[in-house]
């Protein structure tokens, strides 16, 4: 039986693609593109002397700060090459937490749906459940690579 459904449904606003649409898309964002594996991957913020670096297997990504380090971290756990990042920086800490905290409900309410399988059966619905939720962040899109900035102004 597939879980899937049954977590969707108990995480309801915390799915991590509805946050990701409602919460990222709806607001003024710019394309971000990961070079890392589109598979469930281990992913890590490291502090080094240059900066914030995510490090995702033996990547290494430079980011600006620790939000957006965090921020992007969600997605390269999930394999999500191609995200939106909030074009308004104070934005990012709140999102960050969002999606970490969502992140950690999926895999809690993924062990309990798991709970009697063998672990060869735990890795599929694991794996089954992180591509699923990459491919609907995936179909949302990343957007643009700037967003834009038109005003209205006078027709003349």
């Amino acid at each position: 039986m597939d879980p899937t459904p049954e977590i969707r449904e108990k995480l309801a606003g915390e799915w991590i693609p509805a946050i990701y649409r409602d919460k990222v898309r709806s607001q003024r964002t710019r394309s971000y593109r990961m070079e890392i594996p589109e598979k469930e991957n281990r992913a890590d913020v490291q502090h080094t002397l240059l900066g914030v670096e995510l490090k995702v297997g033996k990547i290494r990504l430079a980011c600006p700060d620790l939000s957006t380090a965090r921020f992007l971290l969600v997605f390269a756990r999930i394999g999500c090459r191609d995200v939106a990042l909030p074009y308004d920086i104070t934005k990012i800490p709140a999102l960050a937490d969002e999606l970490e905290s969502a992140w950690q409900k999926t895999l809690l309410y993924l062990e309990g749906s798991a709970a009697e399988k063998s672990p060869q059966v735990k890795g599929k619905m694991r794996s089954g459940l992180v591509r699923l939720i990459r491919n609907e962040i995936s179909e949302i899109g990343a957007g643009e690579m700037m967003p834009s900035f038109d005003k209205p102004g006078k027709v003349h």
